[in-house]
């Protein structure tokens, strides 16, 4: 025996349930409930409960799927905007083994109706705002699962189309209903679509153990200390909530519940319930950046604002924080359960002016705590690009954060997880600090003459216009060049500017050959979560119908 094959680490000292349980974001909640039993977990209009009342309806929740046989496997769900319900859900659905499906709310009846076939969904939930759409996809999926409503009293309209309420199918359960952890803690625990834009929407697999170390990596990285108050201004839909309603649950914190985001409505919340904690797409800062002042009014503390989804222009940025907000930028994808990449800040660049301050904001930065490997790279060879700011690869992300794969799609997940990365799609340059900076999708790269140019990089400059709301660009096929940028503005309110002014504005901000070369003034089609829908634009640029 050689002196290397000693190892006495390994011999007697095995994993044992006294030393090893597996990692699950439903222990967050029982431990809150726990410590802090009167501390205010939800608000929703009139609705106000503590932490033990939520654990206690979550339970029920649990039971009551349990008793209609509902177990490991078993897909249930949502179809709801932010309310309490669905932030139950993400308890009482694991609880009771199955995996929540949380829906995005935009989407058709066509659209839903093959999640709800592909998922394989037992039970859904839906509030009454959209029980027509979830009674058009049931009878297009020729399915019949048990269906509950959610009977919201702040909101008027709709039908109640489900055997029960939600309330009434609650009270059938078990309060102290004694659940388990998952024996396994790669276990399933929700699953989302993603937006589909082109073919089917692809079924994202999450298990328990990526969302328990997403939703401590979130409040690591955004400072979130303890009993944060956080406004649900990003869909829970998206990515779960980006993992929030574990982080809130961790953070022992209060779920201040928004139907719909509204500038208005996001303003009055921050006031009355002091958020201080708030997520959102750049487009719902755009949308806070333009409302009328004295909406913005009477804000006295801090909120922290987190915003990822399209690269937020600088302009944005800067906008939201000379109102006095802090915005920490971060990046990730439905398949990265949501944030992975924070643009993490130097207290030396305090110093910078807010214009620097804010490009340096708008990278998407690097690693968050949870997440193991992070690179850009050639995604033919997997070889790393150089830190040098100005050759572009693809980002690549690896470890716990990465999705367990695509439901019943062995073939694209293979694909994507090829080298041992998953593969973002995303292209990037790599700054010599270590920091990722997105450059466009690369479907969305616009090749002119050889040459690359980044759509990013054109809308930027577009934002700093001052009478620009929103902008988009995308490629126009040209004879002589291949491809031109293609620029889609929506002007402010009042706005008098011609498509030859907005040119020359970028021209006189940017290398001249990128610049746009025809101007739309249009409002842009946009996705649920805020994206600016560049598939519709490319038609429209090229003169396709969709």
């Amino acid at each position: 025996m050689t002196m290397n094959d000693h190892n006495p680490y390994a011999l007697g000292l095995d994993q044992n349930p006294a030393n090893y349980a597996t990692l699950s974001p439903l222990s967050f909640i029982a431990r809150t409930a726990f410590v802090y039993p009167e501390r205010t977990a939800v608000v929703h209009h009139q609705v106000r409960r503590n932490w033990a009342e939520t654990y206690n309806r979550c339970r029920r929740l649990a039971s009551a799927l349990t008793q209609r046989g509902i177990g490991k496997g078993d897909t249930v769900a949502v179809m709801a905007p932010n309310l309490p319900e669905v932030f139950e859900a993400h308890f009482g659905v694991p609880m009771a083994g199955a995996v929540l499906n949380a829906m995005n709310i935009r989407l058709d009846a066509e659209a839903i109706a093959f999640i709800l076939q592909h998922g394989e969904a037992k039970v859904i939930i839906v509030d009454r705002e959209f029980s027509e759409v979830i009674a058009r996809a049931i009878k297009i999926a020729r399915i019949n699962p048990i269906v509950i409503d959610i009977d919201d009293p702040s909101y008027e309209g709709g039908e109640l189309i489900g055997e029960m309420d939600y309330e009434a199918f609650i009270a059938e359960g078990d309060p102290e209903f004694a659940w388990q952890l998952p024996e396994n803690e790669w276990d399933a625990i929700t699953l989302n679509y993603t937006s589909g834009t082109t073919g089917d929407p692809k079924g994202v697999v999450y298990h328990h153990r990526g969302a328990y170390l997403n939703a401590i990596s979130n409040a690591m990285s955004w400072n979130m200390g303890d009993a944060p108050v956080y406004l649900w201004t990003l869909p829970m839909f998206h990515c779960n909530g980006w993992c929030f309603p574990w982080t809130v649950a961790a953070t022992a914190g209060v779920n201040v519940c928004l139907r719909h985001v509204r500038a208005d409505d996001i303003y009055s919340l921050i006031k009355e319930e002091k958020a201080d904690h708030f997520c959102g797409a750049p487009i719902v800062l755009n949308m806070l950046n333009n409302a009328p002042d004295e909406m913005k009014a009477g804000i006295n503390h801090q909120v922290k604002v987190m915003t990822a989804g399209a690269a937020p222009p600088a302009a944005v940025i800067e906008g939201m924080e000379n109102m006095g907000f802090s915005v920490t930028h971060v990046y990730g994808l439905t398949e990265t359960y949501g944030p992975c990449v924070v643009c993490a800040w130097h207290d030396k660049w305090d110093e910078q002016t807010p214009a620097e301050r804010a490009r340096l904001k708008s990278r998407q930065g690097v690693k968050t705590p949870m997440l193991e490997g992070l690179m850009v790279a050639n995604p033919q060879t997997l070889e790393p690009v150089p830190q040098d700011g100005k050759t572009i690869g693809e980002i690549m992300m690896s470890g716990n954060l990465v999705m367990k794969g695509y439901l019943k799609n062995p073939s694209t997940t293979d694909k994507a997880f090829e080298g041992g990365w998953f593969h973002s799609g995303d292209l990037a340059v790599w700054h010599e600090d270590g920091y990722v900076d997105i450059k466009d999708r690369s479907k969305d790269i616009i090749i002119s003459g050889g040459e690359n140019i980044s759509s990013i990089e054109i809308e930027d400059a577009l934002y700093r216009h001052p009478q620009v709301m929103e902008a988009a660009v995308v490629a126009q096929q040209d004879e002589k060049w291949g491809e031109v940028p293609c620029a889609f503005v929506t002007l402010k309110a009042g706005a008098d500017v011609t498509e030859a002014d907005i040119i020359q504005f970028c021209r006189d901000n940017m290398a001249r050959f990128k610049a746009p070369k025809r101007i739309v003034f249009c409002d842009l089609p946009k996705t649920s979560t805020g994206k600016i829908q560049k598939f519709v634009l490319r038609s429209q640029a090229n003169g396709v119908e969709e």
